[in-house]
Parts: structure tokens; C-alpha cells; sequence
């Protein structure tokens, strides 16, 4: 029996980690913030994609 998904929440927690391997760079608070929002969106887009590829069958 096929499952109906009406309402789908993801949540996400990034943080930047506290010490940095040696030969990375430390980015900024701004950096980690617009890489976290680019990474949701990617996830949100290919949810999606996925979802719109399930109804076309």
C-alpha cells in the first residue's frame, strides 16, 4: 500500500567545528551561514526533484 506524504519538515543543525585540521583555513561566521543556507536549499531541491519523479510513475 503506497504511502501519501503531505507535509515534509526537515531540520538541520551545522556548526562550524571548534578546532580546524591543520592546513584548513577557519571560515567566518558569515561563510559557515551562507554554506549552511546553500546546503538546505540543495536538500530542498533534490527532495523535490525526488518527490516530482515519485508522482510522474
Amino acid at each position: 500500500m503506497p504511502i501519501e506524504i503531505k507535509e515534509l519538515h526537515i531540520k538541520a543543525v551545522v556548526a562550524p567545528r571548534q578546532i580546524a585540521p591543520s592546513g584548513w583555513s577557519q571560515y567566518t561566521r558569515s561563510e559557515y551561514e551562507k554554506m549552511r543556507k546553500e546546503l538546505v536549499k540543495d536538500c530542498i531541491e533534490k527532495i523535490l526533484q525526488l518527490l516530482d519523479d515519485k508522482k510522474e510513475r
